[in-house]
């Protein structure tokens, strides 16, 4: 089994806005395999489905950003799963808008979802999909910046962004995270 974290706000009023990608990222996933989010538990909603014949449930926290690593620990302690079949799916200022990057371990790179994680698993290594949201101008606050929607310009460069974060987590679940790196990081 593999779980797939991704990392966003809760409310309507965060849907659309940068810090979101990763749970736009989850409902793609969710629509492409037939998965609802019907569950609430483990301060997450969740979705349980088939990807490729692998069984896999998909996980948004709903405890806000900063707080992710309480529902992840949640989720683990409950269910006994481990940190090696999980990947997190979320924002990243220093990847440019449209882009993906995997990584397998690292900081948290000022990300305050993934801080939370890395304080609740005890662990920097964890499989995780970044995608780019490029950082903002110069003395515009990142608070605001990632709790901004994306401009109108920027909508196919985001499906775009979207459609290849969710092809790589479904490769990865055929593939080790290190064979998905070489493919997806280009």
């Amino acid at each position: 089994m593999k779980w797939i974290v991704g990392l966003g706000n809760p409310g309507t009023q965060y849907a659309k806005t940068k810090h979101n990608v990763g749970f736009m990222a989850l409902d793609e996933l969710a629509s492409r395999h037939g998965i609802a989010f019907n569950q609430n538990k483990c301060k997450s909603v969740i979705g349980e489905g088939m990807i490729g014949g692998v069984k896999t449930v998909l996980i948004k926290p709903m405890t806000f950003m900063n707080l992710s690593g309480e529902a992840v620990r949640a989720y683990m302690d409950y269910y006994k799963v481990q940190l090696e079949d999980m990947i997190v799916v979320y924002d990243d200022l220093d990847t440019e808008l449209g882009k993906i990057r995997l990584r397998y371990q690292g900081s948290a790179g000022g990300h305050n979802g993934i801080k939370s994680i890395i304080q609740h698993t005890g662990t920097q290594s964890f499989n995780r999909v970044r995608m780019g949201i490029s950082r903002p101008e110069p003395g515009f606050a990142i608070v605001d910046y990632v709790l901004s929607t994306f401009a109108k310009k920027d909508g196919a460069r985001l499906e775009s962004m979207i459609s290849d974060a969710c092809d790589a987590v479904e490769f990865s679940l055929q593939h080790t995270f290190e064979q998905t790196m070489a493919k997806f990081n280009g």
